[in-house]
């Protein structure tokens, strides 16, 4: 094997063996608003998606599946906290070293690692681990989703028992909107997730390891109600590509971290915190609810169409 080869795959090996567990952790919303974001998705579903999705004990399990990920973040289960903390961030400014974006986890993480090589000294920071994995688990979720949803109408059509590829559509559906809940916190995007730290902050943005937490968690709880954030909720907007379009909603969320910094610095995050605060806040919640429902209906409009045959060589 040429030297340079054995250099290049030595690099990459070492690079590939760097612990998960430096993943910086980042948790989204809390209970309290990832609760509500699945609650509004799934009391806005369309009349014509399954009516077993349109009950209310569908709508509470689709509610109570909102934090589901990251009740999987406990230090009882070290190895799964370490592999599935990345789920629920991507960090834009970083991605935005590869070009073009992949649309699967395994190519991506590929393309993460050969940028690492050739960008030396973001090498540590292109770890496929500190970028994030966000688009992709959400792909990854709702095409499980838009696969059970193709199973409950082949059921459906054979007049055969559905009731178990319902609880499966259902958990699909719940574990989908936590991660399109992080999406539309923007620091959930951002290498400036919990205190700014680009070297220029001419604006004076806190550097403080709290911001995350303050805002997310903290003040949701105690501030945002249900009124705040229904009325905010989009009228329905089926995507087309599926990974194209999330990946808009990221970057539209990406947009907004500024705005988070300075309505902390304005104290908009502090006890009962401004008006301003609080209706960026509902916006923010609508968003991931508005998103979610159109993802799931899209799920199944999806569903309908023929697979194509698989062929073999």
């Amino acid at each position: 094997m040429k030297p340079t080869v054995c250099l290049l795959l030595r690099r990459i090996a070492v690079t590939a063996l760097l612990p998960l567990f430096t993943v910086p952790p980042s948790f989204g919303w809390g209970n309290a608003g990832h609760s509500l974001v699945n609650k509004l998705a799934a009391e806005n579903l369309p009349a014509d998606m399954p009516a077993f999705m349109r009950t209310q004990a569908a709508i509470n399990e689709i509610e109570y599946l909102g934090p589901e990920p990251d009740r999987w973040r406990g230090l009882g289960e070290p190895e799964l906290n370490a592999v599935q903390a990345p789920d629920h961030f991507m960090d834009l400014e970083l991605a935005d070293v590869i070009q073009p974006l992949p649309h699967r986890r395994y190519a991506f993480i590929a393309a993460a690692y050969a940028a690492s090589l050739t960008h030396p000294v973001q090498a540590r920071d292109l770890q496929p681990d500190h970028i994030g994995f966000q688009p992709y688990i959400t792909n990854e979720v709702w095409e499980r989703l838009k696969s059970a949803m193709r199973a409950y109408r082949e059921l459906s059509a054979k007049h055969q028992d559905t009731n178990p590829v319902e609880a499966a559509i259902l958990f699909y559906a719940g574990w989908l909107g936590h991660y399109v809940g992080d999406g539309a916190q923007p620091l959930h995007t951002t290498v400036n997730y919990n205190g700014w730290v680009n070297k220029e902050n001419p604006n004076g943005y806190t550097t403080d390891h709290k911001i995350h937490s303050q805002f997310e968690t903290a003040y949701v709880a105690a501030n945002i109600k249900e009124s705040d954030v229904k009325p905010l909720v989009a009228p329905l907007h089926p995507v087309g590509d599926e990974f194209d379009d999330y990946m808009a909603y990221l970057r539209h969320s990406n947009t907004l971290v500024e705005r988070v910094y300075q309505l902390e610095k304005a104290h908009g995050f502090e006890g009962a915190g401004t008006p301003e605060a609080k209706q960026f806040t509902a916006e923010r919640l609508a968003a991931g609810a508005s998103m979610l429902r159109d993802l799931i209906y899209s799920a199944w409009l999806e569903s309908a169409k023929p697979v194509p045959e698989r062929h073999y060589d």
